[in-house]
């Protein structure tokens, strides 16, 4: 029931950040007439509070519940986004995007840990919540067109609104589970993680994963613009995602989730998600980019429910947040490095995510080959 309930959560979750911050930097310098690099500072404050506070969140959720957390992370983003509704000065629209990125912060890594510890399969149960956050993420963006036509004021109002409702929701219906005493520091449970190199060296092996997502956000929409000329092509690419995911999460964890198959299924989606790329760096023409927008799609569903089993794994029950606040904080980074190489790379930038794919692939197969699973 919990499991299913934070799945749930998460559409909504999706379905409430989609439907605003895509549209956000418009209004800034559109409505209220903010130059380009306030409103990137203003979103770039968002993201960092998110990344940058992962840790704290992650160990909020260990040694406070994960419940708390979570119900904690969702109306604080109930908070953040009224206040883009009510805002219009410099001071408002910081406070809320920083007041929006720490709600992430708290609950993203609270969540996963939750499922880590509860969910009886947590690969499977991971794939479900793959399926959910990209419903929620497809349907965001078509809830926001409609009501961005009554004013952005109305987008931000409902977004705030859902995750007023989902906080009510995790408070009555979400049960807790009981925290055991930690016996020692905050400290000591970051250098604990910290110090742990099966950990750190998987981390940093699977950063590539989120770099490559990025590129949903970069490569793919460029490539897609310029080998077809029509800006609408952008949209296909999320559409195509989506739809693969939707479709293909579950039956395929289902398939890979067996003795002889489950070790290669995170370096195996690793490598399709880096191949996909070759399509683009060597052929002409749109459909080279449907085949990375599919390898992506694809790389991410073999692996992504098998890493965050992993991650639960490495933190064990008392320690699941700050190991997921860590993954996030560590693989973060090394995502961001990794796509400001790759935009600098321009033309030979599918090349570069190729790369970048295929060597963390390898990363990650050569960690499976000297270093047994965690319990």
């Amino acid at each position: 029931m919990a499991v299913r309930l934070l799945l749930v959560n998460q559409f909504g979750v999706n379905v409430g950040f989609y439907l605003l911050v895509p549209y956000l930097a418009a209004h800034m310098t559109g409505n209220l007439g903010m130059s380009a690099a306030a409103a990137a500072l203003v979103l770039g404050v968002r993201n960092l509070a998110q990344q940058g506070l992962f840790p704290v969140g992650g160990t909020a959720a260990d040694r406070l519940g994960a419940r708390r957390v979570i119900i904690a992370g969702c109306g604080l983003r109930a908070v953040g986004f009224g206040l883009f509704a009510l805002g219009d000065g410099p001071a408002v629209l910081m406070g809320a995007a920083v007041l929006s990125g720490l709600a992430g912060a708290l609950f993203n890594p609270a969540v996963r840990a939750y499922i880590a510890v509860e969910a009886p399969d947590r690969a499977r149960a991971f794939a479900l919540f793959n399926v959910f956050a990209q419903a929620g993420a497809l349907c965001g963006p078509v809830l926001g067109a409609v009501l961005l036509l009554a004013g952005f004021r109305a987008v931000a109002v409902t977004a705030a609104l859902i995750f007023l409702v989902l906080t009510a929701a995790q408070a009555v219906a979400l049960p807790a589970r009981e925290v055991p005493p930690s016996g020692g520091s905050v400290l000591g449970d970051w250098r604990a993680c910290l110090g742990d190199r099966r950990f750190l060296a998987f981390a940093f092996a699977l950063s590539g994963m989120y770099a490559l997502q990025n590129q949903l956000y970069l490569v793919l929409p460029l490539e897609a613009e310029r080998t077809t000329g029509r800006p609408e092509a952008v949209a296909a690419v999320f559409v195509i995602a989506t739809v693969a995911t939707l479709v293909s999460q579950v039956p395929l964890t289902r398939f890979l989730d067996r003795p002889a198959r489950r070790p290669h299924a995170i370096t195996g989606g690793l490598a399709v998600m880096g191949l996909g790329f070759l399509a683009p760096a060597f052929l002409p023409g749109p459909v080279p980019v449907v085949v990375a927008v599919l390898g992506l799609a694809v790389g991410v569903m073999m692996a992504q429910p098998f890493v965050y089993d992993r991650v639960g794994s490495y933190g064990g029950p008392d320690r699941a947040g700050t190991y997921f606040g860590m993954f996030y904080l560590v693989s973060g980074i090394v995502a961001a490095a990794s796509t400001v190489a790759i935009g600098w790379a321009g033309p030979r930038g599918p090349l570069v995510c190729a790369a970048v794919g295929l060597a963390c692939a390898g990363g990650a197969a050569a960690l499976a080959r000297r270093s047994p699973d965690p319990p």
